[in-house]
């Protein structure tokens, strides 16, 4: 593919965004990460994080969403965007676009989404609005003409593997197991480092230009039910199955005070509505372990043995 663009991290020190400057570093990329000044001296632990980067070879620019000369000067230095900011920074993302508008020679902006593929999902309040946000943002990036990709990363596995999605739990459970709806509905599990990797590999790749990036692995896509019966399989124990129907799913949504009822509404929308799998993957979007056959990604069988 000739020589590696230059990527532009915005939320480097985040939660995913660490995944992705890691295999951006690791695959060769001439790797720049967008930091505020306060960073490095007010959290230890993104500190430690932004050395080990720059003793990788990264290029730390100082800047903010807030500042847009900052980001200006930001873009200017690289080929390809991609933000990774979190939840409360995803409207913020139109100035990012207008920081890439202005510039001019961004080749590929890559939004903050890494999740469920936001223009196909069944959700309720309050996960409507929050994927709402994130479609404006497509939205606002397809009207400038801007060239994107959108990654639809589905389930991280540090979220709903590392626990089988069982609130208050550490581990996956070896007692009790509660399956919201009736456990049938495909949802597909990434390991976060893998989410990194299929992001990087997309960036030069004129296969991913202007489409959705789904990582619908086939190893990973299981029912709950499944996903259970596998757990019970490593462990040798059956568990006690409590199943909540859709109605109580929802009245538990509706009962729970905002914000603390985000979480289970995108429950909702993955276990019991199936909206990371009840679509065909259209003209409009491509799968990435078609690709990228090389990856070897880690699968739900082997993340899970790692608990037993």
């Amino acid at each position: 593919m000739g020589i590696s663009s230059r990527i532009l991290l915005i939320g480097a020190t985040g939660y995913i965004g660490r995944r992705v400057a890691k295999a951006s570093l690791d695959l060769g990329h001439p790797t720049f990460l967008l930091v505020r000044e306060s960073t490095a001296s007010s959290n230890s632990e993104k500190a430690q994080l932004l050395d080990s980067f720059k003793a990788s070879g990264a290029n730390i620019v100082h800047g903010s969403l807030e500042d847009h000369a900052s980001l200006v000067e930001a873009v200017k230095k690289v080929d390809v965007v991609i933000s990774t900011v979190g939840s409360l920074q995803i409207e913020s993302q139109v100035n990012i676009i207008k920081a890439i508008k202005e510039v001019g020679t961004i080749k590929r902006f890559f939004p903050s989404e890494f999740g469920n593929d936001v223009d196909n999902v069944h959700a309720v309040e309050p996960a409507k609005s929050v994927f709402e946000v994130k479609a404006k943002v497509r939205r606002a990036i397809e009207a400038e003409g801007i060239p994107y990709t959108y990654v639809s990363s589905n389930s991280f596995a540090g979220y709903f593997l590392a626990t089988l999605a069982q609130v208050g739990l550490t581990a996956p459970p070896r007692d009790k197991v509660v399956i919201l709806g009736d456990g049938n509905a495909k949802v597909v599990y990434v390991k976060e480092e893998d989410i990194g990797t299929f992001t990087i590999k997309a960036v030069d790749d004129p296969r991913t230009l202007n489409k959705t990036l789904y990582l619908r692995l086939p190893a990973n896509t299981l029912s709950f039910n499944d996903l259970v019966a596998l757990w019970e399989r490593k462990i040798d124990k059956t568990l006690d199955k409590v199943y909540v129907p859709e109605e109580e799913v929802l009245k538990l949504i509706a009962e729970t005070p905002f914000p603390a009822n985000i979480s289970t509404a995108i429950s909702h929308s993955i276990f019991v509505k199936g909206d990371q799998t009840n679509f065909e993957i259209g003209p409009d979007g491509v799968e990435a372990s078609q690709l990228y056959p090389d990856v070897k990604y880690t699968t739900v069988d082997e993340y899970l043995s790692k608990f037993v």
